[in-house]
C-alpha cells in the first residue's frame, strides 16, 4: 500500500460539479494506492501512519491534533513509467480489491477517532488544495 501524505491548511475533491469531501482546516490531505498482494496488516500500519506521523505544524500528528484527513483514492501511485513514454498500472490492484481495502483504510482512521473526509473510489476527481509547507511524504507499508 503507498499513500502520500501532503500537510494542507485546507482541501477538497469534487466530483461531476459537487463536493463531495472537503477540510477546512489544517490536516492531511491523503492519496492511497492499493496493490495486489495488499492485506488487513498493510491497512492497519498505513491508518496508523498516517494518524501518528508528526507531519503537522509544531510536530503534531493528527493524533495528537485531533487534525482531520482528507482521503483520496489513487491507483496510478502503481503507476510504471521505466520502459517506453506510457505507464503501465499492471502493479495497482483492481477495484474489487482496491476499493475494500481504501474503505477500511478510511474506517480504520474513523475507529481511531480520526474526522475523515473521502471522495469517490473510481470516480473521475478533481482535488483542490492548500499545501502547508509545502510538506509531502510517502509512505511504503513493509508488506508493498
Amino acid at each position: 500500500m503507498r499513500a502520500v501524505l501532503q500537510r494542507v491548511t485546507s482541501a477538497s475533491v469534487t466530483v461531476d460539479g459537487e463536493v463531495v469531501g472537503a477540510i477546512d482546516e489544517p490536516g492531511l490531505l491523503v492519496l492511497l494506492g492499493v496493490t495486489h498482494g495488499d492485506g488487513p496488516a498493510d491497512v492497519a500500519w498505513t491508518a496508523r501512519k498516517v494518524r501518528d506521523t508528526r507531519l503537522l505544524r509544531d510536530e503534531l500528528s493528527v493524533g495528537d491534533a485531533g487534525a482531520p484527513v482528507l482521503v483520496v483514492s489513487q491507483f496510478t501511485l502503481y503507476g510504471d513509467a521505466r520502459k517506453g513514454r506510457r505507464p503501465t498500472w499492471q502493479a495497482a490492484a483492481p477495484g474489487d480489491v482496491g476499493e475494500p481495502l481504501y474503505e477500511a483504510v478510511c474506517q480504520a482512521l474513523r475507529d481511531a477517532g480520526t474526522r475523515v473526509e473521502t471522495g469517490v473510489f473510481g470516480a473521475d476527481m478533481s482535488v483542490a488544495l492548500v499545501n502547508d509547507g509545502p510538506v509531502t511524504l510517502l509512505l511504503e507499508s513493509p508488506g508493498a
